[in-house]
């Protein structure tokens, strides 16, 4: 479960009350429409996903809808590490978002990205540029059943066929993945189908 300083207070997201979906969209919204239901049915179980990954959002939706904003907002932008923090920048290029970070190579690594146009920096960019382009069918997947699993585990790992779904789910058998899941209540079905769109082979 993540903490809701790690988010933005746009963040896509979608809540569920037990087994049925509440709430979709930015997470201040969400959050105010998740404490009502909350407050209606405060023995049910409450769960709110991030769309991009289905990681659980921990939200503290304690007190009035003007605190739970408030609280979001205090935490909309992470504190930046030392990585991230914008340096000073003066005359020349701009910094296009570029990170400094530590790499370790061979001695003959290092030889041929300085003999390559433009040096190791740019060498480097490219052939990461060119692997991203390659593996990228497979990243989005991979993300996608990573993401699905996620979903999947939090609101049916106790529920029948959840073992055979996700075997389906990672062995791109999107047939008997639907099948598995069938019976499962319809607002779980459903998000779970929009999850694993990608995880299935084109």
């Amino acid at each position: 479960m993540t903490s809701p300083d790690s988010y933005r207070i746009d963040t896509r997201c979608t809540a569920f009350l037990d087994d049925h979906r509440i709430a979709a969209g930015e997470l201040r919204h969400v959050a105010l429409r998740a404490q009502l239901a909350l407050e209606a049915q405060p023995e049910a179980r409450l769960l709110i996903f991030d769309d991009a990954d289905a990681r659980l959002i921990d939200l503290d939706l304690r007190g009035s809808a003007a605190e739970i904003v408030q609280r979001l907002n205090r935490g909309e932008v992470p504190t930046a590490s030392d990585d991230d923090t914008p340096a000073k920048r003066g005359r020349g290029r701009p910094r296009l978002g570029v990170v400094a970070r530590e790499v370790t190579l061979l001695p003959r690594h290092w030889q041929w990205l300085n003999a390559q146009p433009g040096g190791a920096s740019v060498a480097l960019r490219k052939l990461v540029d060119a692997a991203r382009r390659e593996h990228a069918d497979g990243d989005l997947r991979r993300a996608a059943q990573e993401r699905a699993y996620r979903f999947l585990s939090a609101m049916g790992g106790d529920r029948p066929g959840f073992e055979e779904a996700t075997r389906a789910l990672f062995a791109g058998d999107s047939l008997k993945f639907d099948a598995e899941i069938a019976a499962w209540p319809e607002d779980l079905r459903d998000h779970a189908t929009m999850l694993a769109a990608d995880a299935w082979p084109h």
